[in-house]
């Protein structure tokens, strides 16, 4: 069998989208056969389209939303590499903005002069997001010039806006109710920790708290990723994320660490000085670290960066103002907190690029083939 889907590039991440009608509606079906697509049962994903790479094996399903004043709605799925799953748990910022520029591509949201809006709802927790496609002339394009920390490579422009981006999957911005507070992981000391949901529910660490710095190479990171899975796994059940019984996931909480701005050179070998931005931040995406940042991820930073005492606001000196610049592995990410009332901004933009890489039939094995996809 053959199915159609689109692959795009939002931002840092790479996304095949697939139209609701082309897919099955059952979750259990649908996973089944983007396993199968995306070889997830191999640690390489050789043998179908996966990237091999948390940021390079994702997917969302597309369908116009009954909701009023959606757009669209989109199911996201981060498939699993080797794993031979997909959890479902999470949202993706970087594949809405693909989303964004997809629905106007084909027709599913009408342009409407030189900037086009498309409101998504992401099913997977509710959240409703707004992207601004420019549409230069009233025409969609398929080549820009937007860049974004990460790549050099143009895109077209996608301004995308979390709207009310608070509480979410756990009800609450703080859901264990403090802006910051001792977490016990393993038989280690307590590390300082908030734990937050906005775009996401992130648990940040404070970096010195940890004898870290919040400024670590990527391979430093990767020899962390034991340790922040630990911090992970000790946050969820503490931020509802987890039944006293259940298995922990590593897709929710995200998790990271943040410390204050120092002088360091990005993964394309760009300079950046300890002036140019206001806070440190690593992440991991699953079980990798992220090689910028989750837009989610920087959404939560942001919100926490407005809350007197989290380890944002403590770091950068009191809590922030309108804009937040992130130092990421990539270069800085600038978030934009605006309606702001009572401490919760209720819009977070981040500029972003998106880019329509291929239409293509994705072949995959009929079921009780012995053949992978």
């Amino acid at each position: 069998m053959h199915i159609p889907a689109t692959l795009v590039r939002g931002g840092t991440s790479k996304c095949w989208l697939f139209n609701q009608v082309e897919v099955p509606a059952d979750r259990g079906d649908l996973e089944r056969l983007l396993v199968a697509a995306y070889g997830a049962t191999d640690p390489v994903e050789l043998d179908g389209v996966g990237g091999a790479t948390p940021t390079t094996s994702k997917a969302a399903v597309v369908s116009a939303s009954p909701q009023p004043g959606v757009d669209v709605d989109y199911l996201f799925a981060q498939v699993g590499i080797g794993t031979g799953s997909v959890e479902w748990t999470s949202n993706c910022g970087n594949c809405a903005t693909g989303v964004a520029l997809y629905v106007v591509a084909k027709g599913m949201v009408p342009v409407t002069g030189d900037r086009t809006r498309v409101v998504m709802r992401n099913t997977n927790t509710g959240a409703v997001l707004e992207g601004i496609v420019d549409t230069p002339g009233g025409v969609v394009h398929h080549f820009g010039r937007q860049t974004v920390p990460g790549t050099r490579a143009g895109g077209v422009a996608v301004g995308l806006t979390f709207r009310d981006p608070a509480g979410g999957s756990t009800g609450s911005l703080l859901p264990t109710g403090q802006a910051a507070q001792d977490l016990r992981v393993g038989a280690a000391e307590p590390v300082r920790v908030s734990m937050v949901t906005a775009g996401a529910p992130v648990v940040l660490v404070d970096a010195a708290s940890a004898g870290r710095t919040g400024a670590e190479s990527l391979e430093r990171m990767s020899a962390d990723v034991l340790w922040l899975r630990t911090v992970r796994h000790a946050a969820a059940p503490l931020m509802g994320l987890l039944q006293p019984s259940g298995e922990p996931g590593d897709a929710v909480p995200k998790v990271g660490l943040v410390g204050p701005p120092v002088p360091y050179t990005t993964t394309l070998g760009e300079p950046i000085g300890a002036e140019d931005y206001d806070i440190s931040v690593r992440m991991l995406s699953m079980n990798a670290p992220h090689p910028a940042i989750g837009l989610t991820s920087a959404v939560a930073i942001a919100a926490a960066g407005l809350l007197e005492g989290s380890v944002i606001s403590r770091t950068t000196g009191g809590p922030t103002d309108e804009w937040l610049r992130l130092g990421t592995p990539a270069g800085v990410v600038a978030v934009r907190c605006t309606d702001v009332r009572d401490g919760l901004p209720h819009r977070v933009t981040v500029q972003r690029a998106a880019r329509l890489l291929a239409d293509a039939r994705i072949y995959v094995p009929e079921a009780g083939s012995q053949q992978a996809a």
